[in-house]
């Protein structure tokens, strides 16, 4: 009866060591843009998340045997998400500035992007310059790096907000804008979309300006929150190595999106 005993307490020991050890992955919320970012973050009607951020993101995290849970996060809160505690860190095509850099810390980059200006076929800009934007209607998502860039260096527009990139598209489809600026893979994808390619074409990129813009994207985490950061500068550094990120990249891109060291 001591033998069974003892042998139901090993039983049930082994048990409680294995179900810690399964619960040990740390869980960290990811907060992403509570709006569709095609091809980087979508969700569908039952609030599933797919798309190339996503699953680049999902992958760090289980190369670091991190639990990302994904929380949704409206756009212009995101960053007062981060600091409050809400979320972990940010997933949203978040762009390294120096402005940032001020209130948040970063990892490393996982991809690059240029900023670019698409117009309204026949609206006659023939360059992303202040003089050839001057009288327009350009359009770009509110509390963003595109906001504060365009108002700085092209005054002479007018300055539509949206609250997602998704209305200012469907307004230049519409006619309702002669232009937007954004992020220049993002354009892309809906420059190729049926709307896009009725409506639509690239004008250039902006100019550079790291004071307010950079083409290196990283994911936001707590300045003082350097665990996180160490561990996911090891994921990206994982996945580059192992070859995931070029096998998810190749499902989303036909270009290197993670661009030059």
């Amino acid at each position: 009866m001591n033998k069974l005993k003892s042998a139901m307490l090993s039983m049930a020991a082994a048990a409680a060591l294995f179900a810690g050890g399964a619960q040990a992955a740390e869980t960290v919320k990811m907060g992403v843009a509570a709006e569709p970012y095609p091809p980087f973050t979508v969700p569908d009607a039952q609030g599933n998340w797919s798309g190339w951020e996503i699953d680049i993101a999902q992958a760090v995290c289980a190369a670091e045997d991190l639990d990302c849970v994904i929380t949704p996060v409206a756009w212009d809160g995101i960053i007062p998400a981060l600091t409050s505690g809400k979320i972990d860190m940010i997933v949203a095509s978040l762009s390294i500035t120096d402005a940032r850099e001020k209130i948040i810390d970063f990892s490393d980059k996982y991809y690059t992007s240029p900023t670019v200006v698409i117009e309204a076929k026949g609206a006659g800009i023939d360059a992303v310059t202040n003089e050839a934007l001057d009288g327009m209607l350009l359009g770009v998502q509110g509390a963003s790096i595109h906001e504060k860039y365009a108002r700085k260096h092209f005054p002479d527009a007018t300055i539509k907000i949206y609250a997602t990139q998704d209305e200012a598209n469907q307004d230049l489809y519409a006619g309702r804008l002669d232009a937007v600026q954004a992020d220049g893979l993002a354009l892309d994808d809906f420059l190729k979309s049926e709307d896009g390619i009725a409506c639509c074409e690239l004008v250039g990129n902006v100019e550079p300006d790291p004071s307010v813009i950079s083409a290196d994207v990283g994911f936001g985490i707590r300045q003082d929150d350097t665990a996180l950061k160490d561990k996911l500068n090891a994921g990206i550094a994982a996945i580059l190595e192992n070859g995931t990120y070029e096998k998810i990249s190749d499902e989303y891109f036909d270009f290197d999106i993670y661009g030059g060291n």
